[in-house]
């Protein structure tokens, strides 16, 4: 514990070690925006042009489908499959860029341009800022582990996919504030990343395992109460005067189909008897609940308790794997979570190969079908689900590696070296209260 009289260094001393990493992390918002030239400069127009030249953003089109021209989400005039599909949070930071489009361009298409670069400048923000803050998490022995939230080729490519970016920063902030054990702040922030993108939801029962484990239930509720406080702060208005608006996204989220990327599909395709013609809403969440109590037997039973990190990342794993869904950009997501829970570069940099080729394959996939139905271009089925397994077992490997380093802690490059839990906050050093280890 720091004592009293203990000076800290002044600011400017303790932000020179990050400065290295915000300006690779800019490069890489630099290259991700270059990646997408070819259609920033008139692709998006023709579907073959932005696939072949593997470009496409959700930003670009969604200004015209969801009507942010002329009317604002959530409250527009449009039939209710229009509606903005995402949570408020994104609803809004979409809203005010609109604004600035519009004010800034009179021609509507030109607004379109200006819509997506501001919102790409917003999400390099959003880039710079999570690798900052992954860092700060990270501790000094592992700061440079950021790079790959900064560079990695997948980070790259998916960036400017759609506003993932957004929820990652926000989602790394609540993990240092935890770390930092400023629990208040970590809640507001999870609140907020939720009302982003729904995935840090998964968080929460990370928090909730090892908050058992150590009995630490102060934090923890302080935490959950303003995690609360702030998703009802955000969404609360929105449920009151825009509630067709506001529950387009858990309507659309409850009644999607399976989609592209997910393991699902592969199962359709191919006629599997009951993997591929049962109800898929029903087999993602049984097969998400059973890998979560896996995992919760995992962090009770260990013989040390895991590090808050590999179990937000087991979590998350999970939660991709079952979802109808699995996007390019989903792998924004996953990057900063797998690094802190193991930084070796093997299984990273595999499946960074696999998610290059996912980028690719999807793309050209979509090529071969309808409505482009450019065979000679694109892929057919079964290259395209090469490319979604490969994504579905590197990352497998990933969680069996984090699985072998809980079971057996000398195995874990982080506490090799004499750390416990650099992102635990109370849970760091904390003794145990509950286990379910055999006497």
């Amino acid at each position: 514990m720091k004592s009293s009289t203990e000076v800290r260094p002044p600011l400017m001393n303790r932000a020179v070690p990050y400065l290295p990493l915000g300006l690779f992390a800019a490069l890489g918002a630099t290259l991700a925006y270059i990646v997408r030239l070819p259609c920033r400069t008139g692709g998006w127009n023709d579907q073959v042009s932005t696939y072949t030249n593997f470009c496409y953003t959700d930003i670009y089109p969604l200004y015209f489908d969801r009507q942010l021209a002329t009317q604002n989400p959530y409250f527009a005039d449009v039939p209710f499959d229009k509606h903005v599909e995402y949570p408020v949070v994104l609803g809004e930071v979409m809203q005010v860029i609109s604004w600035i489009a519009r004010w800034l361009e009179r021609d509507v298409v030109a607004q379109a341009v200006r819509f997506y670069d501001i919102t790409v400048i917003l999400l390099g923000v959003c880039l710079v800022a999570g690798v900052l803050l992954m860092a700060a998490v990270a501790g000094p022995t592992r700061r440079w582990d950021a790079l790959w939230y900064a560079l990695a080729p997948s980070i790259v490519l998916a960036a400017y996919i759609n506003w993932d970016l957004v929820a990652g920063a926000l989602s790394m902030g609540m993990l240092l504030a935890w770390a930092r054990q400023r629990q208040v702040l970590a809640g507001v922030l999870l609140g907020l990343a939720i009302a982003t993108k729904f995935y840090p939801i998964m968080f929460v029962g990370a928090l909730l395992l090892l908050t058992m484990r150590t009995a630490r239930w102060r934090p923890f509720l302080v935490t959950m109460g303003a995690t609360a406080g702030s998703w009802l702060v955000v969404n609360v208005p929105f449920m009151v005067l825009a509630w067709d608006g506001w529950r387009r996204f858990y309507v659309f989220s409850e009644e999607r189909g399976v989609d592209w990327g997910s393991p699902w599909l592969f199962f359709q395709n191919k006629g599997w008897p009951i993997l591929g013609d049962t109800d898929v809403s029903r087999l993602g969440m049984v097969s998400l609940g059973l890998l979560c109590l896996g995992i919760a037997a995992l962090t009770l039973m260990a013989p040390r308790r895991p590090r808050l990190a590999q179990i937000c990342f087991l979590a998350l794993a999970a939660f991709m794997m079952t979802n109808k869904v699995w996007s390019p950009q989903f792998v924004l997501w996953l990057v900063p979570f797998a690094v802190l829970a193991r930084p070796n570069w093997k299984p990273i940099a595999l499946w960074q190969v696999a998610e290059i080729w996912y980028f690719c394959a999807i793309w050209l996939y979509l090529l071969s079908q309808s409505p482009v139905s450019r065979p000679d271009l694109g892929i057919g089925d079964n290259t395209y689900f090469t490319a979604v397994w490969g994504r579905v077992l590197t990352i497998a490997i990933m969680m069996a590696f984090v699985v072998r380093d809980i079971l057996r802690p000398d195995k874990d490059v982080i506490r090799q070296t004499g750390i416990d839990d650099q992102a635990g906050g109370v849970f760091d050093g904390a003794p145990d209260r509950f286990t379910l280890r055999p006497a």
